[in-house]
């Protein structure tokens, strides 16, 4: 078993931008984030994980976290030594950017993340080849899992310390990516293409405004943009093709773009991407909303174009590295990494 050293990013303002003003999202307290991010890692303690790296946040969940993980030693229970990265934070997303590159500076083995879409959107532009061990506390969960965090903890253990191959513990994804005049970035889950010119609160709470929307993969199981094209041709994460819907005159769609509320949208077209095949986007003006938080102002110059590609972050699959350890035994004592 190989000592690991892992990444936490606990995005503090997850779960709570203005998409509770406009629908009924829940909110992910900081109390429960800390209780969170303990369950996570008192299973990496036990199975060899010996430190785990957080960012120093504001709202205080790294510092109370590494206190309760002090104290759990003190009382014999085996955790991380939690240390907090040297970095000043302003609690805005270029926190967990920064705080990933650093990770993957530092040969980090995997990279635990807490958060929406938008967390995970940032620490995958700055992770490189470290792998994510996500989880949903965020408004619109498309991309992060949604399971409960001992589990996750016990397959992070396993992936990090090498008892279960890359092969079986990590998946590939699948990112959409935005380019032209002064613009290279990417999306995990969906771009859509608004009408409205400002970039305002951000969020996307009126399907109304869409003009076109990108999907890298498309499950009727969600909430936000991507629900849509999910609801008219579901596309597996697995699968090596994306969705691009055309908004206007044709069949009207009610779909959850917000916690508790449907909005309808009207469909002109819905066609499959396929990876490498850029689509260039209609000379305009409008706003450019990336894992559904508007992002870019553009005009009539920009030139942009949308392309999927096949190299996103790799993930944690914890069911399938929960189910190898199952099979080989891993987690009796005594067995051997990467049996079988």
């Amino acid at each position: 078993m190989i000592p690991a050293s892992i990444g936490v990013i606990a995005n503090p303002s997850s779960g709570r931008d203005i998409r509770r003003l406009l629908a009924w999202a829940s909110v992910f307290p900081t109390h429960e984030k800390v209780q969170t991010v303990l369950r996570l890692l008192a299973p990496m303690g036990r199975l060899g994980v010996a430190e785990a790296w957080m960012v120093p946040d504001r709202a205080g969940i790294a510092q109370r976290v590494r206190e309760e993980a002090a104290d759990a030693v003190r009382r014999g229970v085996p955790m991380p030594a939690v240390r907090l990265i040297d970095m000043a934070v302003i609690d805005g997303p270029g926190d967990s950017a920064a705080a990933a590159g650093w990770l993957r500076a530092r040969g980090a083995a995997l990279i635990a993340v807490l958060g929406g879409d938008g967390t995970h959107r940032a620490v995958a532009s700055h992770c490189g080849s470290v792998p994510l061990a996500t989880l949903s506390t965020g408004t619109n969960n498309a991309f992060p899992d949604r399971r409960e965090a001992t589990l996750v903890g016990m397959a992070a253990a396993l992936a990090a310390t090498g008892r279960v191959p890359a092969e079986v513990s990590l998946s590939a994804n699948k990112v959409l990516h935005v380019r032209g005049a002064g613009v290279d970035e990417r999306a995990l889950v969906d771009v859509g293409v608004s009408r409205e010119p400002w970039l305002g609160a951000r969020a996307v709470g009126d399907g109304g405004t869409l003009s076109e929307l990108f999907a890298s993969f498309a499950e009727p199981k969600v909430i936000g943009l991507s629900s849509i094209a999910g609801l008219l041709h579901p596309v597996a994460r697995s699968e090596p093709c994306g969705v691009h819907v055309r908004f206007g005159a044709g069949q009207r769609l009610w779909a959850p773009i917000l916690p508790g509320a449907l909005e309808a949208v009207s469909v002109a077209a819905v066609e499959t991407m396929h990876p490498g095949e850029p689509v260039r986007l209609p000379a305009g003006q409008g706003t450019l909303a990336l894992d559904g938080e508007r992002e870019i102002e553009f005009d009539t110059g920009a030139g942009l174009s949308v392309e999927l590609r096949l190299d996103g972050p790799r993930t944690l699959a914890v069911e399938a590295t929960l189910a190898h350890a199952a099979r080989h035994g891993l987690l009796v004592d005594g067995a051997e990494p990467n049996a079988g």
